[in-house]
């Protein structure tokens, strides 16, 4: 009787998550502060379904901004440390880690207090999001066949695109067994109005052919109009999609089709690299991106054009009284090339830190890259190249991946190779340069099998981590596992 008991009580849990769920999914119906429509009402012409898309966008830039996310592979793979803090009386600059990462940063995160538990939420919360656009956009009465498969195409790879972000913190790389037999994620493709589930969680294997198969399909979708106003590269469109799909390869180890993506956008994209004379300056300038970005989700305004809301919050320095908490390590700043241009992204400040109990003046990197009003980094050309580089290692062909870093470390005015001795190695460092920040760091290390060692700065109990670890993925909020008794727990939590 007990149990029958429980399993009713579980059911309601379950129900009333999946009745909160739809409704945090009506968030992007709101019409006017105070008013909601429903979402059959929403999704039932095309003005409505194009505004729940741009509320989709915004939903999806907020999870990527969210701080655990957004420092995560470079927190965790030695590419940041934190600044002293700000707050005053005798804790002002002291080095402390913030309650926000103090979990993952002590490769010690719990399940029944998280650091990620909101982003595993919001990032199905925006799948189911896309699910519901899959299921209403056929029946639109007022959009042509076209407009219709524009919709489904951002909607698929927005799904896609969640999916992998959950896959890259929720479960070990794909090479981490030899099939990628292990425990993947939870791939949803239909949404909570349709039917409550319970599901388990796919292999490492089923989640990328699912990935995978979202993006191919959205690709023959896509039109050459965009359907949304605002700046294009803020929406996902055929090449930012080929650019994901590129990266998921990579991931996979696909070499083949990695190269063969990633040559399609350097060579068909229209978007070219940043030149050497204007890297820094493009970089260092408001409000834009920079001009070979392939897609940065646009950031939250006000009615005047203003935002509170950017990655400067996590990495901006205005004064020596209004600074984020997070900073390049030495570990990263010593890895580049005195002429190299990219040691001049970093605004070097002096700052007032407690060390050994006495007030002392050190000297703290912060990056040029999220100044003033910064918007998530998603994809640029500069990825492409190294992602064709290192696809061509796998083809075994180190020339042309020679050619391909050579290509970046010139823009650079590095050293450049002249031969192919411990290209991999070279290769590796090249990425933890160019796309500092940009959260690639820990997912490299991870899938190239590589361990963690973070020197400078590193104020935890566990500094290093050896390949392979189960510290490499995070585990599943509880609450979750609560709701759904189908989904199993990550090694070790």
């Amino acid at each position: 009787m007990r149990h029958f008991k429980n399993t009713i009580q579980l059911k309601f849990t379950l129900l009333f998550a999946s009745l909160l769920l739809l409704q945090s999914c009506s968030d992007f119906l709101e019409q006017e502060p105070g008013t909601q429509t429903s979402i059959t009402e929403q999704l039932k012409d095309k003005q409505g379904v194009l505004q729940a898309l741009k509320g989709l966008y915004g939903k999806l830039e907020a999870v990527v901004r969210t701080e655990p996310f957004t420092v995560y592979a470079d927190l965790q793979g030695g590419n940041l440390k934190f600044s002293p803090s700000l707050k005053t009386g005798a804790s002002k600059g002291l080095i402390a880690n913030p309650d926000s990462v103090a979990g993952i940063y002590a490769f010690g995160d719990r399940s029944d207090a998280s650091n990620v538990s909101s982003f595993y939420a919001s990032c199905y919360d925006v799948i189911n999001q896309t699910n519901l656009f899959l299921e209403f956009t056929d029946a639109l009465p007022d959009a042509t066949d076209a407009e219709k498969n524009q919709i489904k195409a951002e909607a698929l790879t927005i799904r896609a695109y969640a999916h992998f972000l959950l896959s890259e913190l929720f479960s070990q790389n794909y090479s981490y067994t030899a099939d990628a037999s292990h425990p993947g994620i939870v791939y949803s493709k239909a949404s909570v109005n349709e039917k409550l589930t319970y599901p388990s969680r796919e292999t490492v294997a089923d989640t990328y052919a699912f990935i995978i198969d979202d993006i191919t399909t959205a690709l023959n979708l896509y039109s050459d109009t965009a359907l949304l106003s605002g700046p294009a590269y803020s929406y996902f469109n055929k090449t930012s999609a080929k650019a994901l799909l590129a990266r998921v390869y990579l991931y996979k180890k696909d070499w083949k089709n990695a190269y063969d993506t990633s040559s399609d956008i350097i060579a068909n994209s229209g978007v070219t690299l940043v030149s050497s004379d204007n890297y820094i300056a493009q970089w260092e300038q408001t409000d834009l991106p920079v001009s070979e970005i392939l897609l940065e989700f646009s950031i939250p305004r006000n009615d005047e054009g203003n935002s509170s809301l950017s990655m400067s919050t996590f990495y901006g320095y205005t004064s020596n009284s209004n600074y984020g908490n997070y900073v390049a390590s030495m570990d990263l700043v010593n890895l580049y090339e005195n002429d190299d241009i990219r040691k001049q992204l970093f605004l070097v400040r002096p700052l007032v830190t407690i060390v050994d109990l006495e007030s002392v003046t050190l000297n703290y990197n912060f990056t040029k890259k999220f100044q003033n009003n910064p918007g998530y980094v998603a994809f640029r050309l500069s990825e492409q190249y190294l992602i064709r580089a290192e696809a061509a290692l796998g083809l075994d062909n180190p020339e042309q991946a020679k050619t391909d870093i050579n290509t970046i470390r010139s823009r650079a005015k590095a050293t450049l190779l002249t031969d192919t001795n411990n290209i991999a190695d070279a290769l590796f460092l090249e990425r933890r340069k160019e796309l500092c920040f940009e959260g690639h760091l820990f997912c490299d290390l991870a899938r190239n099998k590589k361990d963690v060692s973070r020197n400078d700065g590193c104020i935890s109990l566990i500094c290093s981590l050896t390949y392979p670890s189960p510290k490499y993925v995070l585990p599943i909020p509880l609450r979750n596992l609560n709701l759904n008794s189908n989904l199993k727990q990550n090694e070790s939590y």
